[in-house]
């Protein structure tokens, strides 16, 4: 692995940063808040918590070494050099949306909140950052290559996601496509199709198969159905894609049963698009970071060339 030249440190806006930007001031959005019974206190504390952080942060960074802090909203448009060590300040979701613009650098991801944020991607408090840091510096970090999925269509676009993909249309009501995979075809009416990674199989996949277990048990008193419930998770290095298929509605010109797959490692799932506006592909639950998806649209969903450098504990 090359030399590390540069510390990018990658950090957000806390919920009263956002008040603030739609209130103009901090009392005004104080005002708001007790005005509907919310505790401006709670967002007060994880602020300050997250500014507590961040000075930890930067405190903790060696004063020989090269360093630049960005926003979240920078990342579209932000170029990561081939040496940076990317440091994330920040939940799993701003671990997630930043991991979709690296290539091969390494990333550490810091809990800036352990009492507030689960940091199930996020693996070490900042507290930690100073000896992290000095480990990463000299190449005796740990990493895990988590896989990502990656969706490319047939005007050159390509979107990638760390946890999940989302085939659809942009208000979520019924989307119109034909849906091909292995040698199946099939065309559809659906709220959308999710793939996901072993990353996300712990979330929206989860919440997919937990509904779709729990109906089947109810409608057919099915243990095994009950059992299902606990098989969602597959590992994040897993060189398998799982699709599923929201809410399908069978017509005279629609089918549903290709509703669920696991896609290989050199498989692909391509879906056509029958929407005449309105579709998207959009990646990780960030509805504004989407690709247009309208009729004669073909995207070919598969596992990505690339995957998230994660540093991890040995």
């Amino acid at each position: 692995m090359p030399e590390l030249e540069k510390i990018v440190v990658v950090t957000r806006k806390t919920a009263l940063d956002e008040l603030v930007e739609r209130f103009n001031t901090r009392e005004q959005a104080r005002f708001y808040l007790e005005r509907m019974g919310a505790s401006f206190g709670e967002y007060l504390s994880a602020h300050e918590a997250y500014a507590q952080a961040l000075t930890k942060l930067k405190a903790a960074i060696p004063k020989d070494a090269r360093n630049q802090f960005i926003g979240r909203s920078f990342l579209p448009t932000f170029t990561f050099g081939g040496r940076d060590l990317v440091v994330v300040l920040g939940p799993d979701g701003l671990v997630v949306n930043t991991a979709k613009y690296l290539t091969t650098q390494p990333l550490l991801a810091l809990n800036p909140d352990a009492k507030r944020i689960d940091g199930i991607l996020a693996p070490f408090r900042v507290e930690e950052a100073g000896e992290m840091l000095e480990v990463t510096l000299r190449g005796g970090h740990t990493l895990k290559r988590i896989s990502m999925a990656k969706a490319e269509l047939n005007n050159g676009q390509t979107l990638y996601a760390v946890n999940d993909l989302f085939i659809g249309h942009r208000s979520h009501i019924s989307a119109r496509y034909r849906l091909r995979f292995k040698r199946k075809m099939e065309d559809q009416s659906s709220s959308g199709i999710i793939v996901s990674t072993g990353a996300g199989s712990t979330g929206w996949f989860r919440s997919v198969v937990t509904g779709a277990a729990g109906i089947v048990e109810a409608f057919a008193h099915d243990k095994k159905a009950r059992e299902a419930k606990e098989k969602y998770r597959f590992d994040w290095e897993s060189g398998d894609l799982c699709f599923s298929v929201r809410e399908p509605f069978v017509s005279k010109v629609s089918a549903a049963d290709l509703i669920f797959g696991r896609i290989g490692a050199r498989e692909h799932l391509e879906v056509i698009s029958h929407m005449p506006q309105n579709g998207v592909i959009f990646s990780d639950g960030i509805e504004t970071d989407y690709v247009e998806f309208n009729s004669s649209a073909i995207a070919k969903i598969r596992l990505a060339e690339k995957k998230v450098n994660l540093i991890v504990r040995k």
